[in-house]
């Protein structure tokens, strides 16, 4: 039985994962699940999936987890400091689907235990990528791509010499607003971004869609991730949401990964890897499909991706800046106190700031936990004065 643990078990990515496992129980033995929230549903997985430690990152709700698993042999803990010793029990297989920065830690503790770490918080990635990787090596860890668009790049390089490679194409659905005339975006709703057309994810990542910051982060995490040049890197509006990724090779062919919109396969091929098992994923019927259309990304309509490139040719600390100045945008568009265009507006203007002050925040100083956590609390101070400034 291969050891196993799910850091994000209540979110999407967590519970397609839950659902791949609950289809072969004694191939797993789970140790960790963890959770925010959702007390209710992490306890429910937690005793199906009989777990050694079932984990809130919200210490308010440690005694609701306590009586939620009450009458089961489970330990109840919470906090990020429960986290990271959940990371650090021994697993073979652990899956990195906490949203945002807060899942860093918990992955570099995995992978310091020598787990193969399944990686869906592309946050790691962009905000410490280096890191993540350095960490990996010296532990002899494996990391393995979660996101559906990473994935079918991993895919598509199965054989080939990456120096063979030319390009990178990931498709992006377009989001809520694809098709929106471009003037209504300024009156866009939170409900209304969180309506995705292709996928079911949550209200962050589906916002993020619309706004295409995920592509933006997407963008930076397959530099991270396949050690390619920005400028290889491509992005292309593919509504459908088909076609996940294509790799380009210097002889102009180009290896499409195709599948029907649905994360268990990204989550399988990681979990079986490198081995292939069957998945209750739908098969595509390409005549009923009949057609694929593409288009070149709106810069007005998307004005995220651009910022992807330009934190890519600034470097050092700058992705965890980007990432934390996107994420506390996020949450001020959430609450109603931004629109939704103004949050790459506000994003640009603080990593604007802190790169005229680069010396003095330490943007160029070594890659480390404690520099990236320090660069993400700098910029999420940041994005809020920047709002006390517009509010008065």
């Amino acid at each position: 039985m291969r050891k196993i643990s799910i850091f994000g078990a209540t979110g999407s990515i967590g519970q397609s994962t839950i659902d791949l496992i609950r289809r072969a129980p004694d191939a797993y033995d789970v140790v960790a699940l963890t959770g925010g929230g959702n007390i209710a549903q992490l306890a429910r997985d937690a005793i199906a999936l009989r777990a050694d430690v079932a984990v809130t990152a919200y210490p308010d709700q440690l005694d609701a987890l306590r009586a939620a698993l009450a009458g089961h042999d489970i330990e109840a803990a919470a906090g990020p400091s429960a986290l990271i010793e959940a990371a650090q029990r021994p697993a073979d297989w652990v899956m990195s689907a906490i949203v945002g920065a807060a899942g860093l830690a918990p992955g570099l503790e995995a992978l310091k235990q020598g787990a193969t770490l399944a990686l869906a918080n592309k946050e790691s990635l962009v905000c410490a990528g280096s890191l993540l990787l350095e960490t990996a090596r010296r532990h002899n860890a494996r990391i393995l791509p979660v996101d559906s668009e990473h994935s079918a790049v991993f895919q598509g390089l199965v054989g080939e010499d990456m120096a063979a490679v030319e390009r990178i194409v990931i498709t992006a659905s377009g989001g809520a607003f694809r098709d929106w005339p471009l003037a209504d975006l300024k009156t866009a709703t939170v409900a209304q971004a969180s309506s995705h057309p292709n996928w079911d994810m949550g209200q962050r990542i589906t916002i993020d869609s619309a706004s295409m910051f995920n592509k933006a982060l997407e963008v930076i995490e397959t530099r991270e991730f396949f050690d390619v040049r920005p400028e290889q890197i491509e992005v292309v509006v593919h509504p459908e949401s088909i076609v996940h990724a294509l790799v380009g090779f210097n002889d102009g062919a180009l290896m499409a990964h195709l599948g029907a919109p649905d994360m268990r396969h990204a989550i399988g091929y990681a979990l079986h890897w490198p081995d292939r098992r069957d998945l209750p994923v739908e098969r595509l019927d390409l005549a009923k499909l009949a057609q694929l259309t593409f288009r070149a990304p709106d810069p007005a309509r998307y004005p995220a991706l651009q910022l992807a490139y330009d934190v890519m040719a600034r470097g050092g600390l700058m992705g965890a800046v980007f990432n934390a100045a996107k994420e506390r945008a996020l949450d001020h568009f959430i609450a109603g106190r931004i629109g939704f265009l103004d949050m790459a507006t506000l994003v640009a203007q603080v990593l604007a700031q802190v790169d005229e002050r680069a010396g003095e925040h330490g943007i160029d100083d070594a890659m480390t936990l404690d520099t990236v956590t320090r660069m993400d609390h700098l910029a999420r101070g940041e994005v809020d004065n920047a709002i006390l400034k517009q509010t008065g």
